[in-house]
């Protein structure tokens, strides 16, 4: 079956969502070179704009605005501020901090995809009569000959961000567009070719932290607003070993920051294996005790139809994760997945993203694990 991307299609109405950083910049130039009628919109996801990081490739920011106004400007782009600051709050940042006071560890790049920028923006731009939303996101939507469309993995895998594109439902691949798939080079290129247009973003830095959380301390973010409640740190024999002042600020498969007194029996670093929001307890142990051999995830979202039937695929549990193999199966709604080979750092809360080769399946939130050596 031959395949085309929607560059190759008709020219169509875009509406270019510019963070202010490098990528989507470029993005936006490529789909007016490629012949689309475009219209560049930052998203003002911030009551108070000077509060989220600022330098960096951030999306929140006064300075991030200003810069992706700058780019519109120079690639000859009308361009607009769209106020979705209490949208953003309600669904990125109080779904971040209810998630991690409920003992999960969530992904808010994800969640911001699937409700702000191909929900609250792609209805409003469809409403408003374009035809699709372009990212600077690097991964591919693939038009099969009878029209339906696949999401897969970017050309360049070293810049593949399919994950946190897992979430798109067919509805919304079918107007998305990602003008960077294709490309197969360095950021340094994609930087140059930024300063070959004239975009004064060439040189902007990348930024991999939180965008809301404006100093990077996640735990002091949460701490402000869930307050501090000690508790205990435990072993997996349930012996004290330590106390925290909120199990919140830890993770499944933390090492670092644990201010543990107590030394293991077998003088090895010791582990996150299970945060106990009801009784506010943190067991830690031995790094094989992470070891994952299956899970179930719940809420799952289908990039394409729903596979019926039990399905070897791999596995992705990271935004920068490695791929397992792994059995897959829908069951009564609810995903259960077994892998191949224990994997480790598995959190509940974490979206695993199917595939099947390069194209994306479809995407869950992990909701239980199953452990080769079982936590206290």
């Amino acid at each position: 079956m031959t395949s085309q991307t929607p560059q190759s299609t008709r020219p169509l109405r875009v509406l270019a969502a510019m963070s202010g950083g490098v990528d989507s910049a470029v993005a936006a130039a490529r789909a007016a070179e490629a012949g689309h009628d475009v219209t560049g919109v930052h998203l003002a996801l911030s009551a108070n704009p000077q509060s989220f990081r600022t330098g960096a490739r951030g999306c929140c920011t006064i300075e991030d605005s200003r810069d992706a106004r700058r780019a519109a400007d120079v690639i000859g782009i009308p361009f607009y501020v769209w106020d979705l600051a209490e949208r953003f709050r309600e669904d990125v940042v109080d779904d971040f901090v209810a998630e991690y006071e409920a003992g999960r560890t969530p992904n808010p790049c994800l969640r911001c995809n699937e409700r702000i920028k191909f929900a609250a923006l792609l209805d409003k731009a469809l409403a408003l009569g374009f035809d699709a939303v372009a990212t600077g996101h690097y991964a591919k939507v693939v038009e099969l000959t009878d029209g339906t469309r696949e999401l897969h993995r970017a050309s360049d895998m070293a810049k593949d961000q399919s994950y946190v594109l897992g979430v798109l439902d067919h509805r919304q691949l079918a107007h998305a567009l990602f003008p960077l798939g294709d490309t197969v080079t360095t950021k340094d290129e994609i930087r140059a070719e930024a300063e070959r247009r004239g975009l004064a973003v060439a040189k902007k830095p990348d930024s991999h932290d939180i965008c809301f959380i404006a100093d990077g301390d996640t735990q002091g973010f949460l701490a402000s607003r869930l307050g501090k409640a000690e508790g205990d740190i435990v072993d997996e024999t349930g012996s004290k070993v330590g106390t925290h002042e909120g199990a919140y600020g830890f993770t499944i498969g933390q090492r670092k920051g644990l201010r543990i007194g107590t030394p293991a029996p077998d003088g090895k670093p010791r582990y996150v294996l299970d945060i106990s929001p009801v009784n506010n307890t943190v067991t830690v142990g031995p790094v094989d005790s992470l070891d994952v051999t299956a899970l179930t995830a719940i809420k799952p979202r289908w990039c394409g139809t729903a596979p019926s039937g039990p399905g070897t695929y791999t596995a992705q549990l990271r935004a920068h994760g490695d791929e397992t193999p792994a059995t897959a199966e829908l069951v009564d709604g609810t995903l259960t997945v077994t892998f191949d080979e224990p994997v480790r750092g598995v959190a509940p809360g974490q979206a695993i993203v199917l595939y099947d080769g390069t194209r994306v399946v479809g995407s869950a939130t992990i909701a239980t694990t199953t452990r080769a050596t079982a936590a206290a």
